[in-house]
């Protein structure tokens, strides 16, 4: 039979062993996320909702004080450090995060695919997204693909599309093929607009989850604003509106009605 400190010394044993079993299964289990994220504890189905349900989390600091932007390309296919400075500089002027925005880029590799429908999108969203929203940041994936969108007919193609709260992405396989060549637009200012564009959206423009002061939305283009010089014109995320960028050295801004409706509903 064991004696008393025996007894302590098993006992002490076994429950170091049980400590260390369940330090390692909680490891495991921590490590199931993309890229070894621990994602168990964060609720992804908040980011992804319909495009525009979180325009007031986005341009507010209610509930989120600071932002992060997982940009994600295909290798050969990132874009313009000038445009994600853009980028970064539109969400200062429309949004209000005290505790900052944060930009990270990576690359990843191909699938293969020379057309993607939105579907195919969001696959690869799900399956190398790191960035959920957590108790005060919000998050937002932003993809650079290679290749075109099944979308595009013999008439006009598209360059980027919103397609959830939280998510957009950029054709840059179009973008690159459509820029930086005579007659042709300078390639960051082509990415900025439909970068910013695209990210216009998401905040709820035009009449898509950010109610208008006054009314401009375009009927014949449903979601985007009847003034032809404004960001959110429909042109802007179409080769349709290429003419109007060239010679240019900015993207277009959003007009007068389009930042009533984003201070409206929280934003700058």
């Amino acid at each position: 039979m064991l004696n008393s400190k025996q007894m302590r010394r098993s006992f002490l044993t076994m429950l170091l062993l049980l400590v260390f079993i369940n330090s390692c299964s909680k490891e495991d289990v921590n490590h199931t996320g993309p890229n070894n994220n621990d994602t168990d504890n964060i609720d992804i189905t908040l980011n992804q909702k319909a495009t525009g349900a979180s325009s007031h989390d986005l341009l507010s600091d209610d509930v989120f004080k600071s932002m992060i932007i997982e940009v994600v390309y295909v290798d050969g296919f990132e874009p313009s450090q000038n445009a994600i400075n853009n980028f970064k500089s539109f969400l200062e002027a429309r949004t209000f995060k005290p505790n900052g925005i944060t930009i990270e880029k990576r690359a990843i590799t191909s699938s293969g695919k020379t057309k993607y429908t939105i579907q195919d999108i969001i696959a690869i969203e799900e399956a190398n997204r790191t960035k959920y929203n957590t108790n005060n940041q919000i998050a937002v994936w932003v993809f650079f693909v290679d290749g075109a969108s099944h979308e595009n007919t013999n008439n006009g193609v598209v360059l980027g599309t919103a397609y959830r709260n939280t998510s957009f992405v950029i054709f840059e396989e179009t973008i690159q093929d459509l820029s930086n060549s005579a007659f042709e637009p300078n390639r960051s200012v082509l990415e900025t607009t439909v970068i910013t564009h695209e990210f216009g959206h998401i905040l709820g423009l035009t009449n898509l989850g950010t109610d208008m002061v006054n009314t401009h939305e375009d009927t014949e283009h449903p979601k985007h604003c009847n003034v032809e010089n404004c960001l959110m014109y429909w042109s802007a995320e179409t080769g349709d509106g290429l003419s109007n960028l060239i010679g240019s050295s900015s993207a277009p801004q959003l007009d007068a009605q389009c930042i009533a409706d984003l201070q409206a509903n929280g934003g700058k």
